[in-house]
């Protein structure tokens, strides 16, 4: 689509600090952006990532869908990131405090990955493609 010029996946967090100190650790960059009710972290050239406290959105939703805070700990989204070395993520990953949920493996798409949580269930999985 060359309509659309930028990306970005706002996640609803239950802190905002602690995702940020979470995300920061991750993808061992600093935020873009960090005030009061958003984070952006900047991933590529096209692409953010954003932190949302489900406070701040709820009071843009007034009600008219239901509380994101009801479904911390239920995965709500995944985050597929495609890596150079997935070895290497799997450990920081690790260390970075993410809940692990399936280990490096081929998967039959072709792409070879593993799987984690954030601190709010969301799913971040790391693949290679063609490693398998």
């Amino acid at each position: 689509m060359k309509h659309i010029a930028h990306f970005e996946t706002i996640l609803y967090v239950s802190s905002q600090q602690a995702s940020t100190e979470f995300y920061t650790k991750l993808f061992r960059i600093q935020p873009t952006l960090n005030v009061p009710g958003m984070t952006e972290f900047t991933v590529s050239k096209n692409c953010k990532l954003g932190l949302m406290p489900n406070a701040g959105i709820e009071k843009i939703l007034l009600g008219k869908t239901p509380n994101p805070s009801s479904g911390n700990g239920i995965p709500r989204c995944e985050l597929y990131l495609l890596v150079e070395n997935i070895e290497l993520e799997f450990e920081n990953a690790l260390r970075s405090g993410a809940k692990l949920i399936s280990p490096i493996e081929a998967r039959n798409w072709g792409d070879t990955v593993c799987y984690f949580a954030d601190l709010d269930g969301h799913i971040i999985a790391f693949a290679m493609r063609g490693k398998s």
